[in-house]
């Protein structure tokens, strides 16, 4: 009996030393960034995110450790990142895009590790809205804007091509929009889909010859092959209006829509106030309103954007990122 009192003590004295071990708290901030994939406005807000984590830090006096992940737009990878993340006890986690925002947030569920998304077009549609440990920022498209844009360029275009990923839930409610837009105008529309890069050409290639103009609402899948569907378009004469300057950059026409420096920078400064013990705000929709052209493609198109101007307070001219 005395034996076995004996062992029992030595138990518990490992079981406390352990739970003691278990909580001390390091006096490092650990932060995950996690890019569901590369492109030009997902590696802006990362950029961005990065930037003001250090700055809010150094401000404060307070250690950072950052650590970017790269999911490859791939849902394997991406849940893997999370099991990581959480595994090493990071003390939060910013997903950018709405793939990556939902596998950390499945990924979080147990340990409540605080999920501050950034750039989630839907959040309600994607499911991240009601959940205690999660929110973040919202790059929400103003889909009729965008369309009005067209129609100021062309206001005799007769049918439009709807070109989006199927499995992209951030083309769900603009796709919904642009359809309910056309309809109102008696404006005839050609949906094509993809999910992988040649499908996506594909796709763009079969809107050739069909319609006056496409849009793209803020679709990664897209986006990841918008250089190529932007110069199949262009070279057929057809504009490209997308969701995100990244798209215009690549070398579609035009959009309208946030700044994705203030998107990263504001996702930032949720996260650092979450942690610093703030309470969890709703999400936050970032103001639009910033009207971007690439003079290249318009030269190409022999476009006249000089309408956009009295549409917006902000137009930025850019051209094709080689």
């Amino acid at each position: 009996m005395k034996k076995m009192i004996s062992v029992l003590l030595i138990a518990a004295m490992i079981l406390t030393l352990f739970a003691a071990c278990g909580s001390k708290k390091s006096d490092t901030l650990k932060i995950a960034v996690v890019q569901q994939l590369d492109h030009a406005s997902l590696d802006e807000i990362r950029i961005a995110v990065v930037a003001e984590l250090e700055a809010r830090a150094k401000k404060a006096g307070t250690k950072i450790e950052i650590k970017t992940f790269n999911g490859q737009n791939d849902a394997t990878v991406l849940n893997q990142i999370g099991s990581q993340v959480i595994s090493d006890g990071y003390d939060a986690i910013i997903p950018i895009a709405t793939l990556a925002a939902t596998c950390m947030t499945v990924a979080a569920e147990d340990s409540k590790t605080p999920v501050i998304y950034a750039a989630i077009s839907d959040p309600v549609t994607a499911g991240l809205t009601d959940i205690p440990y999660v929110t973040g920022t919202s790059d929400a498209l103003n889909t009729p804007f965008i369309l009005d844009m067209m129609l100021a360029v062309n206001p005799d275009v007769k049918t439009v091509g709807l070109l989006y990923s199927n499995s992209e839930p951030n083309s769900v409610t603009p796709i919904r929009e642009a359809k309910e837009y056309l309809d109102s105008k008696g404006i005839a529309y050609v949906e094509k889909t993809g999910t992988t890069a040649d499908e996506v050409l594909t796709a763009a290639s079969a809107l050739v010859g069909r319609v006056d103009a496409v849009f793209t609402p803020t679709d990664n899948t897209i986006m990841a092959s918008a250089a190529a569907v932007a110069e199949t378009l262009t070279n057929a004469g057809i504009p490209f209006y997308a969701g995100a300057d990244s798209f215009v950059s690549a070398g579609a026409f035009a959009t309208c829509g946030v700044n994705y420096t203030e998107l990263g920078t504001y996702t930032a400064d949720m996260a650092m106030d979450i942690l610093a013990g703030g309470q969890f705000p709703p999400f936050h929709v970032m103001d639009g309103g910033i009207i971007t052209v690439n003079t290249e493609t318009a030269a190409a198109l022999g476009l006249d954007y000089a309408s956009f101007s009295s549409m917006a307070g902000t137009v930025v001219p850019v051209t094709t990122t080689k």
